[in-house]
């Protein structure tokens, strides 16, 4: 393979606007600078010609100054409540190639009670829930406690805290008020799911012409083929247990995350294990993801580890030795380097510039 213009397309912390009072992790799911230049060294390391852009409202001008022959896209966006979607749609408008899924499924899976819609509506495992636009809505009959509580569209565990779960109506509609004070959206509050948190990576496609939908034959090969499936991780959370509830905070994520103990492969029985991987080919199947994801599940210890899908992440995070994709695929024998390849060459094998 030729080497390729690649034009790693980030948001940067240090490039992020800032006003007064804004929340303190408001930028938390933006990238360090350290995580675009090991991208960039990665791909240098390919063989490819790699430099940053930051994503950002002079994107447009600059790329058509200057077009690459494709882009590695990681922005999670600014503004907006499909702000990651919002780049793609700028590439799909000067027809650039670009790495990861598009547009429709970055604004849906950016929205978690949009996609556990989705799943529900293909019958696909994900804890019941209710969206609350305020904290004096009454609950939907059957939805009992413990409740866990989150904003619906941010990422990195924002808003994610020891006191998400709720054990009774009162801390319910404290904490409710409390976001929706702090991040201005909807709050999502679902049953809460007590037991391990897995979570399971891919990387790959599916074999063309992909429906968003799972087949009515669930043991066609098809529902997986294409996809490489990275070891389970499960983040022992032991040590800050009391600290954090016992759950992947927003502190656990970003503070701790070079202190925590993460298991991987986690232990789990085959067959369980195929489950996890049934369950992430097929919610990366029914929201369209491309090239790479992440699904996040909880395994419910009071009925016998079933798994429940949390959420999709389709634009999981590459950080060197702290992301849970780098550390899946490090467990699998692949290192930073050729994960951020691997990526790419399932990009350029979708618009066929292999």
């Amino acid at each position: 393979m030729s080497a390729l213009k690649v034009a790693v397309l980030a948001n940067l912390k240090k490039n992020a606007p800032t006003w007064p009072g804004m929340p303190e992790d408001y930028w938390a799911d933006l990238d360090a600078e350290h995580t675009v230049a090991a991208m960039i060294s990665a791909l240098q390391e390919g063989g490819h010609q790699a430099t940053f852009l930051e994503g950002d409202t002079s994107l447009y001008e600059r790329l058509q100054k200057s077009p690459p022959d494709i882009c590695f896209n990681i922005c999670e966006g600014h503004f907006g409540d499909s702000r990651e979607a919002q780049v793609p749609a700028i590439l799909e408008m000067l027809r650039i190639p670009y790495t990861g899924s598009k547009v429709l499924t970055l604004a849906l899976t950016l929205d978690k009670p949009m996609t556990k819609r989705v799943l529900a509506f293909h019958a696909l495992p994900t804890p019941a829930f209710q969206v609350l636009e305020r904290a004096d809505e009454p609950l939907d009959d059957g939805l009992d406690f413990p409740l866990f509580v989150k904003p619906s569209r941010q990422g990195t565990g924002m808003g994610i805290s020891p006191q998400s779960i709720v054990h009774d109506e009162t801390q319910m509609r404290a904490q409710v008020s409390r976001l929706l004070e702090k991040y201005q959206e909807p709050i999502l509050v679902e049953h809460f799911v007590a037991g391990r948190e897995i979570t399971v990576g891919v990387v790959g496609n599916l074999a063309p012409p992909v429906a968003r939908r799972v087949p009515e034959d669930e043991t066609a090969p098809r529902v997986q083929r294409g996809l490489r499936f990275l070891p389970p991780l499960e983040i022992d959370l032991g040590a800050y247990a009391e600290e954090e509830g016992g759950i992947y905070t927003h502190r656990a994520k970003v503070e701790l995350a070079d202190k925590l103990t993460y298991i991987c492969p986690a232990p789990l029985d085959a067959d369980l294990a195929a489950e996890l991987n049934w369950l992430t080919a097929a919610t990366f199947r029914v929201t369209g993801c491309l090239d790479v994801a992440r699904v996040d599940f909880r395994l419910d210890a009071a009925d016998g580890d079933r798994p429940y899908i949390l959420e999709i992440n389709p634009l999981p995070g590459l950080a060197p030795g702290i992301s849970d994709l780098v550390i899946e695929a490090q467990a699998d024998g692949v290192d930073h380097a050729e994960l951020v390849n691997m990526i790419l060459e399932q990009a350029l094998a979708r618009y066929e510039l292999l």
